[in-house]
């Protein structure tokens, strides 16, 4: 387990960091479109950076107005640490201190089964976005 700190914040404060790790995690690992990875939804989001203890930006998610978690991503050096799920987690505690009743994401379906270990639960069919097989996740509070 990595030592990391969690930052939560607007767009403007977090943005280059975390456009940073999207960038390297999506656009060029995943051969996702560079111009479909940043949108107008970021401006309206929490988002969250994780820093390691040498203070490097190496992890990032977002919440949307809607309750839907988006652009988790970890840099290579960071997964499997725990920073993810940490990310993850306090996403999950903000959406539900607003709130919100549930929070929805899309998977990756490689990436499913970290989601369901944090009690999202598959909804629906399989899809594609962006060229790579997605699901849809819910995870109600209780």
């Amino acid at each position: 387990m990595t030592k990391h700190t969690i930052r939560l914040g607007d767009w403007a404060t977090l943005g280059p960091d975390a456009t940073a790790i999207r960038f390297e995690v999506f656009v060029d690992e995943q051969k996702v479109p560079a111009e479909i990875e940043l949108d107008d939804m970021d401006a309206v989001c929490l988002h969250a950076v994780a820093y390691d203890d040498a203070g490097n930006a190496i992890g990032t998610g977002r919440l949307l107005p809607d309750g839907h978690i988006g652009r988790m991503a970890v840099r290579q050096p960071g997964r499997g640490t725990g920073v993810g799920g940490a990310i993850l987690t306090l996403l999950m505690d903000k959406a539900r201190e607003r709130g919100d009743k549930a929070v929805v994401l899309n998977a990756q379906t490689v990436a499913a089964p970290f989601y369901a270990r944090h009690g999202f639960v598959q909804q629906g069919e399989q899809f594609e976005e962006a060229g790579i097989a997605h699901v849809e996740m819910r995870l109600q509070f209780a």
